[in-house]
């Protein structure tokens, strides 16, 4: 039985083979990464151009919308018996198009929390509070022998990173 040997791809990296070698590598990855932020924010400035003029070209649309929306809802409800064939239905269709009213789901609006917390501790209302207890992983790296002594628990790392960064000089703008 012969044990099978897993080999490493090569790779196609260029291995600097000195330490001018390394330090040429470097600036050019320097300047790669300046090269990516001119070309990033021509970027954004051509998408932040883009987007103004589309808002500029919408904005009379979105308001001739809105006004044709109130208008339609001021008509349908004032017809919306005879619509809806008594309020049998909610929903409305034409040949153009449908329209309909929707109920909003309920929902709880709380101003200020702790008062209100507050009031239902004293008036015996505790089942509308919630309690949430979690794991202080905080705590557990800040005692780690102690942390790694509970089932369940593992204290790891994910091993070290290599990191390059670049020479950068500041320029005012």
């Amino acid at each position: 039985m012969t044990k099978a040997k897993l080999k490493r791809a090569a790779e196609a990296a260029p291995v600097p083979q000195n330490r001018a070698e390394a330090e040429a590598a470097l600036a050019r990855l320097g300047t790669i990464q300046r090269e990516q932020a001119v070309l990033a924010k021509a970027t954004e400035e051509t998408i932040a151009k883009a987007k103004e003029a589309a808002e500029a070209t919408s904005r009379p649309l979105t308001e001739e919308a809105a006004l044709l929306t109130r208008g339609l809802e001021i008509w349908a409800t004032a017809n919306r018996l005879t619509l809806t064939d008594g309020n049998r239905t909610k929903t409305v269709k034409l040949a153009t198009g449908e329209m309909s009213w929707r109920t909003k789901p309920p929902s709880v609006k709380v101003k200020d929390m702790p008062a209100v917390v507050a009031l239902l501790q004293r008036v015996g209302l505790e089942r509308f509070l919630r309690r949430k207890v979690e794991v202080n992983k905080e705590a557990m790296l800040a005692e780690p022998a102690i942390a790694a002594t509970v089932a369940g628990v593992t204290i790891a790392s994910d091993g070290e990173e290599f990191v390059v960064t670049p020479v950068t000089v500041e320029v005012a703008a």
